[in-house]
């Protein structure tokens, strides 16, 4: 397999950039190496407090000093579906770490909020940031220097990455992340927007509103739709974190039990000591980074994923920008149709042949680097196989060689477009991404007049009082991260959804989130620099005639009205520090990076400069 000379040009520029850093993570990470368990470090008072709880088999395994431990690392909570499953994983994990000659140690959980549950509420506000005060969590779960390799335990959208930076924290530890999977599929996502358009033209009520929701919504695992929370999974495949075919089997089958106690076993092996130590840090490289965004590419994954492997990735001293993204979406083809650049959901993308057919499709387009390490060894070959079940056992076989459904999932010879399905967008208004995967030709190219809004209110409050019966650019400012924390901004999508279908030319600017579920009408998002922090938006004015271009990449403001002459719109910090537990994040909002640059409130210790 020859590699992409794209592919292979943009991995050597990152690792270009990011050689100073990178160097010095992993100077770092390896200092802590080793060959004896963390524990054995440990005062005996200090190894007494962490065995206190133990049953007597479970004190005698840890008392002594020469077995791996694992810790579980959980977002577990039962209000949200899917992390409801993993509730029973730690009895799992446990029983199959000690049948395998180790252990295993719930070792703390992070916080796991919806921003389906927050979409349009206060709490929205705190989600961005929730991913770095996961992180955190992350970090002081393993800071205990009792574990010798984590299972992490997450699948939704800030915490995944957020559990991720936090492990890179401690990049001499093995890790193995451990999926739930998605529901059974339920109502079709088109029948799920349908209804929701008409709710926002007042032609249903609430109770047939939640009547659709609920069908969409309605059993454990993870919601069906392609948002940020399968690109996840997706990810953690393809960067070779999960265990092959892990992301998306079902809860509560047979098959998830196994995949769950062997990730159990696997992590026992990787640990130091043993003949295939593998620790994250030589697991998230440059090149894992750049397999990574190939799949979201080719997926027509979640856009959040424009800030969270730039996080990511400077969690492991390395430096990616979205000219990066741009480049490699030029000639990453797009592979895959589920909700909402297609009418299939992940269940049916999984019977199609899923992760397995993908890498493989990838891999053999020379799209993929094959010389990274995996929690599997050295290859993705291993990500070419999906798991099974013979006889009990848990076997991996040979994926398909051919897609079950071309309507939902190709091979790189025959894809839905010849490039991916995300765009940088730069001019004038600054830099942005847009999700075109699900947008039609005919709408990739916006140029109307302006419509100035800064809050999600006002805007559906126009659209309520029919004034925005027109072509026009809504520009959504004061919605990036040091402003209100950058909340998505979906309750939009049904307006400005039904304001197209009329006929309309309809686009959005925003230096806000639109996350994975990025839909029909072309969005620009992520606008940095963000307005709050002088961001051309600031100075925009209604009726200023703006050019959302996605077929040229282009955002700009037209004319000469000397715009950029004109004092900033004024903004109202106080409007969102308060309430709904906003006025703990103002240290989160005052220090945030810009979006391009994760928007993280991290100071990076070994980040050469802001």
């Amino acid at each position: 397999m020859t590699l992409h000379p794209i592919v292979q040009s943009v991995t050597g520029r990152i690792i270009a950039r990011s050689r100073a850093t990178r160097e010095r993570y992993l100077a770092r990470s390896r200092a802590a190496y080793g060959e004896k368990t963390q524990r054995a470090g440990l005062a005996c008072a200090n190894l007494a407090h962490a065995l206190a709880a133990e049953s007597d088999a479970g004190k005698a395994r840890l008392a002594g000093t020469g077995r791996p431990n694992l810790a579980i690392v959980s977002a577990y909570n039962d209000m949200l579906s899917a992390h409801q499953p993993l509730g029973r994983y730690p009895a799992w994990i446990k029983q199959a770490a000690f049948a395998a000659g180790g252990s295993a140690q719930f070792a703390g959980g992070v916080p796991a909020m919806c921003d389906g549950i927050t979409q349009g509420q206060a709490g929205m506000e705190l989600s961005l940031f929730s991913r770095d005060v996961i992180a955190m969590s992350t970090a002081i779960a393993l800071s205990h220097q009792m574990f010798d390799a984590a299972l992490c335990l997450g699948v939704c959208d800030k915490i995944v990455p957020g559990m991720l930076i936090g492990a890179l924290g401690f990049g001499h530890l093995p890790v193995v992340f451990v999926p739930a999977g998605p529901m059974p599929s339920g109502i079709s996502n088109e029948e799920k927007a349908r209804v929701r358009q008409r709710h926002a033209q007042g032609e249903v009520g609430r109770d047939a509103l939640l009547t659709s929701e609920m069908g969409a919504y309605h059993a454990p695992g993870t919601c069906t739709f392609y948002g940020t929370a399968n690109s996840n999974q997706m990810l953690m495949e393809i960067m070779g974190l999960h265990l092959p075919g892990a992301s998306f089997v079902p809860p509560g089958s047979a098959l998830r039990e196994a995949l769950t106690r062997e990730a159990a076993r696997h992590a026992l092996g990787l640990a130091a000591g043993g003949g295939r130590f593998t620790p994250v840090a030589e697991v998230v490289d440059e090149r894992a980074l750049v397999n990574g965004i190939v799949g979201l590419l080719a997926t027509g994954g979640s856009t959040n994923h424009t800030m969270h492997l730039v996080a990511i990735a400077r969690a492991a001293g390395i430096a990616i920008d979205w000219d990066d993204f741009s480049a490699l979406s030029a000639v990453v083809p797009l592979l895959a149709r589920v909700y909402p650049n297609g009418g299939a959901d992940v269940n049916q993308f999984q019977a199609a042949g899923g992760m397995a057919f993908l890498i493989r499709g990838l891999r053999e387009a020379g799209l993929l680097h094959d010389e990274v390490t995996t929690v599997m060894g050295r290859g993705l070959e291993a990500y070419t196989r999906r798991p099974a079940l013979r006889d009990g056992a848990l076997v991996w076989e040979d994926g398909p060689a051919a897609s079950a459904d071309p309507s939902v999932l190709r091979g790189a010879d025959a894809p839905f477009s010849p490039d991916g399905g995300l765009k940088l967008l730069r001019g004038n208004l600054g830099r942005a991404v847009i999700k075109v995967s699900a947008v039609a030709p005919g709408h990739r190219v916006v140029e109307a007049p302006a419509r100035i809004f800064e809050t999600q209110e006002a805007l559906l409050d126009a659209f309520g009082r029919g004034e925005l019966e027109h072509d026009m650019v809504a520009v959504l400012r004061f919605q990036g991260p040091r402003a209100n924390g950058m909340p998505e901004l979906h309750q939009l999508t049904p307006a400005l959804s039904v304001l197209q279908g009329r006929g309309h030319r309809v686009a959005l600017v925003t230096d806000g989130r639109m996350s994975g579920a990025s839909g029909k009408v072309p969005a620009a998002i992520h606008v940095t620099p963000e307005a709050c922090a002088g961001g051309p938006l600031a100075r925009l004015r209604d009726g200023d005639r703006v050019r959302l271009d996605a077929v040229a990449g282009t955002l700009d403001v037209l004319g000469d009205v000397g715009w950029q002459t004109r004092e900033p719109a004024g903004f109202d910090p106080e409007a969102s520090a308060q309430g709904i537990g906003r006025d703990l994040f103002g240290v989160a909002r005052a220090h945030a990076d810009g979006a391009e640059q994760g928007a993280s409130f991290f100071q990076w210790p070994q980040w050469a400069g802001r």
